[in-house]
């Protein structure tokens, strides 16, 4: 790993700023009651084709319904394999118009939904969601949809956002074809004082923006290009949320414990302190 470039100061300050997250009927659930010859056509390609013929489980009439939307709106031309598979979503390798995305599905019925619920309730944009699942899960997706935008518009390096339907993300890939960009605990991090520092900076811009990631570690920080990049944005919270210090506090201790353990000069008292000082 070489050294890496901070971008530019985010400016502004965390307010109450968020936009109340829509989850009602989208489109997607529209096409998949409507049910024409063009959406059977689709639902019958995806369904034949090997890398999704275990995935019923993921792939159901609505989910359909959102990707033959995606591939509509012209931000998926073809589908590739897939990338990772898990309790709350899969992700796959799709060719967009100018470049390789990927297209994260959240599982509507997923174990983790209680999970689910502890990083929504109190969070101000999710008032009022209640219990329903296919709800909270289209919820989480247009909260990681809107994180990963506030956390790149703040200057911290993620994957850029660029759709989202109902429990279907759309976003930049970080690798080329099968070759994925490298998780920290993957690689050898050859100057583990920089890529601290990095971190660090990146978890502040995240903290004066407004979010706390709330799952930070070496498993959701990946080197693309010479660049550290985050990871999941999905539970982050904002700093409205009840519990964002305790999920703030424990982010601290899993980034500081992983790069002690790599040479740098880090703990998560001296790092908690940093990511919420108001100097430069």
């Amino acid at each position: 790993m070489g050294d890496y470039d901070l971008l530019a100061d985010a400016e502004g300050t965390p307010g109450d700023e968020w936009e109340e997250i829509d989850v009602t009927d989208t489109e997607a659930d529209r096409i998949a009651r409507k049910r024409d010859r063009q959406f059977l056509e689709f639902t019958e390609r995806i369904k034949d084709a090997d890398q999704f013929k275990v995935e019923d489980s993921v792939f159901d009439e609505a989910t359909l319904g959102a990707l033959y939307k995606l591939v509509q709106d012209g931000h998926i031309d073809a589908f590739g394999g897939p990338l990772s598979t898990g309790k709350e979503a899969n992700v796959y390798l799709a060719q967009g118009p100018d470049a390789e995305v990927a297209v994260k599905i959240y599982r509507i019925n997923a174990s983790d939904f209680r999970a689910m619920r502890d990083y929504l309730d109190g969070d101000p944009r999710f008032e009022g969601i209640g219990s329903d699942k296919k709800k909270v899960v289209v919820a989480w997706t247009k909260k990681e949809f809107a994180n990963l935008s506030r956390a790149r518009d703040a200057g911290v390096r993620v994957p850029d956002p660029i759709a989202t339907e109902r429990n279907v993300l759309v976003m930049e890939y970080l690798g080329q074809g099968d070759d994925r960009a490298r998780r920290l605990n993957e690689v050898e991090v050859e100057n583990p004082q920089v890529a601290y520092e990095v971190v660090r900076e990146y978890m502040r811009r995240l903290h004066r923006a407004g979010l706390v990631h709330g799952d930070l570690s070496e498993y959701n920080i990946v080197v693309h290009e010479g660049e550290l990049t985050i990871l999941d944005l999905g539970q982050a919270v904002t700093v409205h949320h009840p519990n964002h210090q305790e999920f703030l506090e424990r982010d601290c201790r899993n980034v500081a414990a992983f790069f002690a353990r790599q040479g740098a000069d880090a703990d998560a008292d001296s790092l908690l302190e940093f990511v919420t000082s108001e100097g430069e």
